[in-house]
């Protein structure tokens, strides 16, 4: 299983998403995932792993989720290959057993273009990092997922889901 995975705050509680999916090319996912977050801590620069992580933490043990691989919105590298983001802690929390791959959608001061792909018509730059899948690897993964604009359509998914107010509003 494959999980992309999002987390959206209002005020200081929050919603994670998660789209899980058998392959790279699937055009719809086969679950859908939300968990509410409450009382998330302030926003530290540098540290945003300390902020999201206990999220996504819970959605895996909410679930039992057992992903070969987990998408993120964010960095595993801040630089590419050694200043440790979001996904390199999740990795690490999850003891190097989970491939992780991180798509973010702007650059982190020293990032290079080595980690920039472009996908459909885009002039803009998605850039992925990755812990436990080669970066090659990641980088092709990511291309190959379904849809035609820069964002992947389970990634545009899954963003839109943890945007979602309230539980009247969640999927059952």
């Amino acid at each position: 299983m494959i999980l992309a995975i999002d987390i959206h705050y209002d005020n200081h509680n929050g919603l994670v998403a998660g789209v899980a999916f058998k392959s790279w090319v699937d055009v719809d996912p086969d679950n859908i995932y939300v968990t509410k977050i409450k009382q998330v801590g302030d926003y530290v620069p540098g540290q945003f792993y300390k902020r999201e992580l206990p999220g996504i933490l819970k959605l895996l043990h909410e679930y039992d989720l057992k992903p070969e691989c987990i998408v993120i919105d964010g960095y595993v590298y801040l630089d590419g290959c050694s200043k440790p983001g979001l996904g390199k802690h999740l990795y690490d929390a999850l003891h190097g057993n989970v491939k992780v791959i991180g798509v973010a959608k702007k650059p982190f001061a020293g990032i290079s273009k080595a980690y920039a792909i472009y996908r459909g018509s885009s002039k803009q730059p998605l850039y992925i990092t990755s812990a436990g899948e080669a970066l090659s690897t990641a980088k092709l993964h990511i291309l190959s997922m379904y849809g035609i604009y820069r964002m992947p359509t389970m990634l545009k998914k899954v963003d839109q889901l943890s945007r979602l107010n309230g539980s009247a509003h969640l999927p059952q």
